[in-house]
């Protein structure tokens, strides 16, 4: 028996509703994107399939939320051709290169130079007028030692901070607050959120750049985004630190949310990575549907692993990037697998419990 590439798992709610009642792609109402760094090739493929097979029969307005990676993601799915922005986008992360020791200003600058390369000129106009989708970005500001580049410094209130939240989540608040840049013509599901500090802002043509270059600004590699327009005066950085997969209300009512994801699991924040304990809300993706490539699958990608950001120190550039374009390629079979399930309504006799 042919062993499947993809795994598809849903909290309850949804679970019981797509078993009793089929899957109505008219129901997506969120399309939620993670934080992971170059984890994010592994889906390139899958993204144009959803893009071409499933966005044209959603109703909307659909709310895209992203850290991170996943918003710079969704910044070329809410773009009037939003497969050739993912073209770009991929192009751009596979070619990018970096002298042989690159420190936080050269990183940050190619960082740039790429999202404005996958915008254009007219990205940002495109993604704030999209009839369908209303694309909303999560990132964090900075207190007190974290709002500093001095790298010593840094390092050691990342360390701390580490430490409290092995003991508490609730901890981050110390060191960080939520800030989430919203697309205001619809208020998203996750709009108030408890446990974290938490400001809105409108996500506007004078910030839509810097709130995607922030969310992906990770402490010690890229420079945090400082005094963002719209935004409280402060240093803006990875969204992933409080919320790395999301563990936040994906859905509003009836809807369903789909999340395309590297992993079968949902880990809360950057620093619970090994606390296998740490477990998201149930009641945050009782209406998700998460889908990933099978353990199976990873196993025949180049070195059986999911591209991440390691490659960058651990393959000379070249293998990196022959292994990156090996592993896109490789996905195209997540991407007809994808396609085959919805086509031949199979979703419901696929899905398993996400717990």
């Amino acid at each position: 028996m042919k062993s499947s590439s993809l795994t598809f798992r849903a909290g309850a709610g949804a679970l019981r509703s797509i078993r009793s009642e089929g899957f109505d792609i008219s129901a997506v109402g969120t399309i939620a994107g993670a934080s992971g760094g170059a984890k994010w090739l592994v889906l390139s493929q899958l993204d144009r399939a959803i893009l071409t097979n499933l966005v044209p029969k959603m109703s909307g307005p659909v709310h895209l939320i992203g850290s991170s990676i996943g918003s710079w993601r969704f910044a070329c799915y809410a773009q009037k051709d939003p497969v050739t922005a993912i073209e770009r986008f991929e192009r751009a992360y596979l070619e990018q290169t970096y002298s042989e020791r690159p420190d936080v200003r050269e990183i940050t600058t190619k960082s740039r130079e790429i999202l404005a390369y996958v915008l254009g000129e007219t990205g940002v106009k495109e993604i704030l007028a999209n009839p369908l989708f209303r694309m909303h970005v999560m990132a964090v500001r900075s207190r007190h030692m974290m709002a500093f580049e001095n790298r010593p410094l840094l390092a050691v209130g990342l360390l701390m901070a580490a430490a409290l939240n092995a003991i508490s989540r609730r901890t981050l608040g110390l060191f960080f607050e939520r800030a989430l840049f919203i697309d205001k013509r619809d208020v998203p599901p996750f709009f108030e959120l408890p446990g974290f500090p938490l400001q809105q802002i409108e996500l506007a043509a004078e910030n839509l750049q810097d709130a995607v270059l922030a969310t992906g600004s990770i402490p010690l590699v890229l420079s945090g985004v400082r005094d963002i327009y719209g935004a409280r005066p402060g240093v803006y950085r990875d969204g992933g630190i409080i919320d790395y997969h999301l563990d936040l209300p994906h859905s509003a009512q009836e809807s369903i949310t789909l999340f395309p994801h590297f992993y079968d699991r949902i880990v809360p924040g950057w620093f619970d990575k090994k606390l296998k304990w740490r477990k998201p809300n149930p009641g945050n993706v009782d209406r998700t549907v998460l889908i990933s490539p099978s353990a199976d699958f990873v196993a025949k990608l180049p070195n059986a692993k999911i591209p991440d950001r390691t490659d960058f120190t651990t393959y000379p550039p070249q293998e990196r990037e022959r292994a990156w374009r090996d592993c896109v390629a490789a996905c195209a079979e997540l991407a007809d697998e994808f396609n085959e399930v919805i086509a031949r309504d199979q979703l419901a006799a696929r899905l398993q419990p996400l717990w």
